[in-house]
């Protein structure tokens, strides 16, 4: 993925970008394609590896030590919903 650095002359651009920090943005084209512009801020990425090889990918996302201590801490702080009460809220059966 590029990075691509916008400058503040790009006013449209610019004011956009300002708008996504209060709320994520759905663009869409006049023949309805649709992009998510969503800020990245406190966003947490982790290095995965980039085989073409799905096996080896897994093999280096379960070595993936601060990836699994991330998870870990994740699953014992938060509360959990059963799936049928999903369902239920949903109205699925």
């Amino acid at each position: 993925m590029r990075v691509i650095t916008v400058p503040t002359q790009e006013k449209f651009l610019f004011d956009l970008l300002n708008d996504v920090r209060q709320d994520d943005l759905i663009l869409q084209t006049a023949d309805g394609q649709q992009f998510v512009l969503m800020s990245l801020d406190g966003w947490t990425g982790f290095p995965v590896g980039d085989s073409d090889d799905f096996a080896q990918e897994v093999q280096v996302t379960g070595e993936n030590q601060v990836l699994l201590r991330f998870l870990a801490e994740r699953r014992s702080n938060g509360k959990r919903i059963p799936l049928a009460d999903v369902k239920k809220r949903l109205g699925l059966n």
